[in-house]
């Protein structure tokens, strides 16, 4: 029997949603970070990771288009 390639673009839809739950994780880490009235470096550090985690799961087809408009606006809300 011949093993196919796994291909990191093809996700299970409960795979495209624990991506998102997690990336809400991360919306929801720099929105608590960004109320206050200012930042750590250490804290905007940790802002600064999280968005650019963001975008490179942005940046992936599938979860794009496993987001609701909701999700995208509120995603893209924080940069």
């Amino acid at each position: 029997m011949e093993l196919q390639p796994i291909n990191p673009d093809e996700q299970t839809p409960e795979q495209i949603q624990r991506s998102i739950s997690s990336a809400f994780d991360s919306v929801n880490l720099i929105n608590q970070l960004k109320a206050q009235p200012s930042l750590t470096e250490e804290e905007q550090d940790r802002v600064n990771r999280n968005v650019e985690h963001l975008r490179i799961m942005l940046a992936k087809e599938w979860f794009s288009e496993g987001l609701t408009e909701q999700q995208k606006t509120d995603i893209n809300s924080c940069f």
